[in-house]
C-alpha cells in the first residue's frame, strides 16, 4: 500500500492493476462447433501426423469439445482421433448415416497410460500398445462409417477421394479454392 497525492491509500498489484477479479467466476462452456462441421462431413486434417489426409467427422466430444474423426483406417490409414476444429478444413462432401456411429466413445478412451521407459535410447524399449477397448472402438466406428460410405451412390468415387492427400501446388491459389 502506498499513499497517493491526495492522501488516499492505493493498493498496487504485481500486474499493475490488471489482475483477475476474484469475485468473477468463469464458467466452463462447451466449445461451439462451426456450422460447416457436422457428423458425416469429410474434412481435411491440417496438423499432426496425418496432415493433408481426409477424414470423416463422427461427432463432437462432450468434455473436451474436440472433434472425433476417422479415416476409416481401412481406407486411408487415419485412425480414430480427437482433433481441434481449428486444424480442420470442412469440405462440402458429406456421408449420410454417420450420426450414431460413436455413441460409446468419450474423452476417457484417449487417456494416456504411463508406460514410458526410463532409458530414452534403450533398444528394448517397446512401442506403446493400443488398449483392447480402443481397438474395439476403432473397429466398431470404422464398420459403421464404412457401411455408410458403401451405401452412398458414388461409393467408389468417395473411397478414392478419401484416399487422396490434399496439397497445394504453385499454380493453385488458396483463396480461390472451393472445398
Amino acid at each position: 500500500m502506498t499513499k497517493g497525492a491526495t492522501g488516499i491509500k492505493i493498493k498496487l498489484s504485481q500486474k499493475g492493476g490488471q489482475g483477475k477479479n476474484p469475485r468473477k467466476v468463469q464458467k466452463l462452456r462447451p466449445t461451439k462447433l462451426r456450422k460447416s462441421i457436422t457428423p458425416g462431413t469429410i474434412v481435411i486434417l491440417l496438423a499432426g501426423q496425418f496432415r493433408g489426409k481426409r477424414a470423416v467427422v463422427v461427432k463432437q466430444l462432450e468434455k473436451s469439445g474436440k472433434v472425433l474423426v476417422t479415416g476409416p483406417y481401412k481406407f486411408n490409414g487415419v485412425p480414430l482421433r480427437r482433433v481441434d476444429q481449428r486444424s480442420l478444413i470442412a469440405t462440402s462432401t458429406k456421408v449420410a448415416g454417420v450420426q450414431g456411429a460413436a455413441a460409446s466413445v468419450s474423452d476417457a478412451l484417449f487417456a494416456r497410460t504411463d508406460n514410458k521407459s526410463k532409458d530414452f535410447g534403450a533398444k528394448d524399449a517397446k512401442k506403446p500398445e493400443l488398449s483392447a477397448e480402443r481397438k474395439k472402438a476403432q473397429a466398431d466406428v470404422d464398420a459403421k462409417v464404412a457401411g455408410a460410405i458403401s451405401k452412398d451412390k458414388e461409393a467408389a468415387v468417395l473411397k478414392k477421394y478419401l484416399k487422396t492427400k490434399f496439397a497445394l501446388t504453385n499454380t493453385m491459389n488458396a483463396h480461390e479454392l472451393s472445398f
